[in-house]
Parts: structure tokens; sequence; C-alpha cells
């Protein structure tokens, strides 16, 4: 099993960052990918980021482009989001996942463990 931790939320004002950290703990080794997923009220979940453990390589939602970026600490077994340039409707929960799929991971079916998540609220 892994356990994934997020932390890094709260209330910023739009304009703002916040960097968001997921620590992933357990039998790591068998992690390929990782990204970031998020949800606001009465929404549905929808992709965020996505880091490919093995390639390195990175995808992004269309409505985070440029403003948003994914990374990774291998020794820390840590994935960070830096968010800037929030926006209002930025706010949601976000969650961290984890996968033992090969490659940039872009839905939700395809990851293997979540975080618990953590509110991001971001205000007008």
């Amino acid at each position: 099993q892994v356990q994934l931790v997020e932390s890094g939320g709260g209330l910023v004002q739009a304009g703002g960052s916040l960097r968001l950290s997921c620590a992933a703990s357990g039998r790591t080794l068998n992690i390929y990918a990782m990204g970031w997923f998020r949800q606001a009220p009465g929404k549905e979940r929808e992709f965020v980021a996505a880091n490919s453990w093995s390639s390195g390589s990175t995808s992004y939602a269309d409505f985070v482009k440029g403003r948003f970026t994914i990374s990774r600490d291998n020794a820390k077994n840590t994935v960070y989001l830096q968010m800037n340039s929030l926006k209002p409707e930025d706010t949601a929960v976000y969650y961290c996942a984890a996968g033992r799929r090969l490659g940039v991971l872009l839905n939700s079916y395809e990851y293997d463990y979540w975080g618990q998540g953590t509110q991001v609220t971001v205000s007008s």
C-alpha cells in the first residue's frame, strides 16, 4: 500500500500563490506516476496536472497552463504543485494521486492511490 498526505492548502487572495505538497510513503517503488486533481462544490473531480515518475514528462489541464507547475523530489518521495496567479475559480479541494502505470496519467481511473485532499480557497 501507498499512503499520500497533502499539505499546503489555505486561503489566498486572487493573484496570489500557494504550493501544495504530497508526500508518499509505503510501497513507493510501485509508483510510476503522480498527479493532482481538484473538485469544486457541485462539480466533478477534474484533472489538473500529472507527472511521470520514470520519464519526468508532465501534462497540464488547459485552464492551469502557464500558472501551475508540477514538480517532484525523488529523495523525499514528494510531488509539488506550485500555483501562481490564482483565480477564484481555482477554489476547490485538491487531491494528490499516485499510479502504478507507466506514463503521464490524465484520468482519475488510472490512479491507484489517493490522498485525503486539501482545501484551496481563492478570494476575489
